[in-house]
């Protein structure tokens, strides 16, 4: 499923289940927004150093499952995956 992670002076496997879900529930998750979805997050695996090791969708929310360094806070990633999901999603 994971491997661990070798920096210079640590090894880690931290993983983060992470659910978004739509405004007030929506069902606007669709086909179309699944790839793009899909393709800003393999873009986001080669910019930082974060694995999105799964990603499923359904018609309201979605699910991570991320792997990380714990040099970052999780607040920050978070941030990161939603807002650069978002504008490419809406465009």
């Amino acid at each position: 499923m994971s491997k661990y992670i070798h920096k210079s002076h640590n090894v880690t496997v931290l993983i983060y289940h992470l659910v978004f879900p739509a405004k007030y529930r929506r069902t606007v998750i669709d086909e179309t927004v699944d790839v793009v979805l899909k393709e800003v997050c393999l873009d986001i695996e080669k910019r930082d150093e974060v694995k999105l090791l799964e990603i499923g969708t359904d018609k309201d929310h979605v699910h991570f499952l991320v792997q990380s360094v714990p040099t970052y806070r999780v607040t920050k990633r978070v941030t990161m995956i939603k807002s650069l999901t978002a504008r490419e999603v809406f465009k």
